[in-house]
Formats: C-alpha cells, sequence, structure tokens
C-alpha cells in the first residue's frame, strides 16, 4: 500500500472516487453496523470534499491528511469544500439548519486543524511545487500568516500547550515529522513520519509510518526521551489519519479492510478505533462506501467522518456515529 500525499492531484480528485465496483450508496447502514447511530450532518450543498481513494489489483491508497475538525465548544464543525474551481476552509454550525460560513479565502487548501484554545486554525495550501503551512483567526478575516517555505509541508496540528505546530515535510527518502516553535519561531525536524497527532500531557505523538512491506502503521513517539513504538499493525492492512480522544484513553483511524461480495472482493477504507496502547482494536464501520478523515466530538461520545453513504449518487458528505465503546 502506498499513502497519497498532498499533491495537486489529491487538490483536483478530492470531490471524486476511484470506484471499479457498482456500490449502491443510497444505502444508509450495512447489517454489519445494526445497533450502530450514523447521522448525517452535511448536505449536498455543503460541497464536502472527499480525500482521493485509488484501488490497484494489489490495494489500496489514499489521501490521508486531516480534513475536518471540531470547535472547541464543540457546536460547529469546519471541513475542506471545493467551491469555485478552489478548495477552502468552510464552518457549519452542527445542530442547525443552513448554510456554511467560509473561513479561508485561498486557492488550493490541503488540510487543517483548529488550535487547542479554539482561536486559531493552522492549514497547508499547495503552492505551485510546494506546500505551504499557515495560520489564521479561528474567527476573524482572511489574514494568513505563512510560517514554512519552499518545502513540501502538510498536515499541520498544534502540541496541546500551544507551544509548537507539528507537520509532516515529504523529502527525498520519504517523510519526516517536523515542529515550528511559535515562541522563537525556528523549525526542528523530528523522526520519521506522516499524520503527527500530539498527546496531551505528554511529550510525545502519535504518527503513521510505512513498513518495509509498504504498510502504514501508526507509531507513539516520544520526542524528548527518544523512545518509539509501534501500536497499531498488521501484515494485510494499513493504517493512518490517527485522532486521539478528549479523555486521551481511545484513538480513532482509518484502516483498510477487504470487501467480498457476489463473487468480488475489493479493498476499502473504514473507520477503526484503539486504546492509545494499540489494545482492544475494533473496526467500527463496514460499509462499501469509503470512510474516511474521522474526528472526536468534544465530549468524545461520537466520531464524525466523510462518506459517499446515504447518498445515490456517492456525493460526500460528514457523518456522526455514536462511539459506545
Amino acid at each position: 500500500m502506498r499513502i497519497i500525499f498532498a499533491t495537486i492531484a489529491a487538490i483536483v480528485a478530492l470531490t471524486k472516487t476511484s470506484y471499479a465496483q457498482s456500490v449502491d450508496y443510497s444505502v444508509v447502514l450495512v447489517p454489519e453496523e445494526s445497533g450502530t447511530e450514523i447521522t448525517c450532518v452535511t448536505d449536498q450543498g455543503d460541497y464536502v470534499c472527499l480525500p482521493l481513494v485509488k484501488r490497484t489489483g494489489n490495494g489500496i491508497n489514499w489521501f490521508s491528511n486531516r480534513i475536518l475538525d471540531i470547535s472547541k465548544n464543540g457546536k460547529e464543525i469546519a471541513y475542506l469544500s471545493a467551491r469555485d474551481n478552489t478548495t477552502n476552509i468552510y464552518i457549519k454550525e452542527l445542530g442547525k439548519q443552513g448554510g456554511s460560513v467560509q473561513r479561508t479565502n485561498r486557492a488550493a487548501v490541503m488540510d487543517f486543524s483548529y488550535s487547542p484554545d479554539g482561536g486559531k486554525i493552522t492549514f497547508c495550501e499547495r503552492r505551485g511545487n510546494t506546500n505551504q503551512v499557515f495560520l489564521t483567526d479561528a474567527r476573524n478575516g482572511y489574514t494568513c500568516r505563512q510560517i514554512t517555505n519552499a518545502a513540501l509541508d502538510y498536515s499541520p496540528i498544534y502540541s496541546s500547550d500551544m507551544s509548537q505546530i507539528f507537520f509532516t515535510r515529504q523529502e527525498r527518502r520519504g517523510t519526516c515529522i517536523w515542529s515550528y516553535s511559535v515562541e522563537e519561531k525556528f523549525l526542528t525536524a523530528h523522526t520519521p513520519g506522516m499524520n503527527p497527532y500530539p498527546i496531551t500531557g505528554e511529550d510525545a505523538y502519535i504518527c503513521v509510518r510505512t513498513n518495509a512491506q509498504s504498510q502504514p502503521e501508526i507509531w507513539k513517539v516520544n520526542y524528548k526521551t527518544g523512545v518509539e513504538e509501534c501500536i497499531v499493525s498488521d501484515p494485510t492492512r494499513g493504517f493512518t489519519s490517527p485522532v486521539v480522544s478528549p479523555d486521551g484513553l481511545w484513538m480513532a483511524f482509518v484502516g483498510s479492510s477487504m470487501i467480498e461480495h457476489e463473487g468480488s472482493r475489493y479493498w476499502n477504507t473504514d473507520i477503526y478505533a484503539a486504546r492509545l496502547d494499540g489494545t482492544s482494536m475494533t473496526q467500527l464501520t463496514y460499509h462499501a462506501a469509503d470512510d474516511l478523515s474521522p474526528v472526536w466530538s468534544r465530549d468524545g461520545k461520537y466520531i464524525y467522518f466523510i462518506s459517499q453513504r446515504g447518498n445515490p449518487e456517492g456525493t460526500a458528505n460528514i457523518w456522526r456515529m455514536i462511539f459506545n465503546h
């Protein structure tokens, strides 16, 4: 398996999926999901981006960057939307009818996340042959501050104390986790990996690394002591996009899975969860549509994700799933 990195091709294809198989997208729940409460929170007019997914005879590849997040008060969801040949961050109030508010006014936003205090959004934008990390206010204006330059950077996220912004840098020999010191304004290279997610109360993050068999795994890395531990791995499945629950006990992530139906077999993307040490791993979704980009509600009771399920044309929407483990 090969992860699709933040390239211009991923931007163009964010709203599309490559599906050789015939899928009944109108189905909301499949039998394996019985007893699970899954609710759609957007509609076609929100133009929700769907991360690019590519299937081959040997497996499946997908765009693993974060394109969903929840506001600090838990009442709004921010997402990436494709409109007028641009991709930008939009914010929608949860539980209410109506449209979304545009938060950035850029050409090709790739991914983003809220700061822990909810006051800022850090995002990556594709500009020419580079991806650059920016900061903007979460509420007011379109003013942005650029913090990286002339590189292929993506997946920015604040540390829990807001002293650093971690991000992934694509380099000649692979990907590496870097950080930007907010106060001192310098960059530091850390360890190989991508999709970093800091752990509150620890000098550590979880991230994704690809093993010798080209399968992505989830690792926990202490960047102060240098201790590194593989916590989620499987010889046939790959896992990306880890996000830690608000109580710090669980993580949700995307994983590949094999679907067999009426004599056909093909790889799919689904949402999984596991304890932060990698134990008690469970597959949460089983739909033949692609389920991607999980994020926790602020109270930890729900997981939001992107899927084409529930729409006959396979249009992507944001869905909310109850987490009862």
